[in-house]
């Protein structure tokens, strides 16, 4: 009863907030928690790129289980906190079944890391900086396929 009046968000710490929006964006593709996780003036940054707000994550999450729909949070491991900061990283698992990042599809399984830090703020992720191996992995199983 007490989860129904004050969410369930509410009450974790920042790691279990952290595997929570990994299972249900990625994991299961539930877009509806958006609002829960994210701060509305939510940035990522990945490379010399920033990406803003609750649209870029529906399309980013919408693109990832288009191109990858098996796709599955294998492991969250986390490495350190400080403050509103927690830096951790996933690692993940899929087929990859149609075009990522203008990489065709190789029709194989492809697992690789994801490397966050993720700052918070009002108890929602308002910024995060994103490492990721998931090109590098998909063309090297394009390459294996020719």
């Amino acid at each position: 009863m007490l989860l129904q009046c004050i969410g369930a968000w509410d009450i974790m710490n920042k790691e279990e907030q952290i595997k929570y929006a990994s299972d249900q964006l990625v994991g299961q593709g539930n877009l509806d928690v958006i609002g829960e996780i994210f701060s509305t003036d939510y940035i990522a940054h990945a490379g010399d790129k920033n990406y803003k707000r609750h649209g870029f994550i529906k399309r980013f999450a919408g693109q990832i289980r288009s191109a990858i729909p098996d796709i599955q949070v294998i492991k969250v491991e986390f490495l350190a906190q400080a403050g509103n900061m927690i830096t951790w990283q996933r690692t993940l698992s899929g087929t990859h079944k149609a075009d990522m990042m203008g990489i065709p599809p190789s029709g194989r399984k492809v697992t690789w890391t994801d490397m966050v830090v993720s700052r918070f703020e009002d108890e929602k992720i308002a910024e995060e900086w994103v490492v990721s191996e998931l090109a590098g992995e998909l063309l090297l199983k394009l390459l294996a396929t020719k």
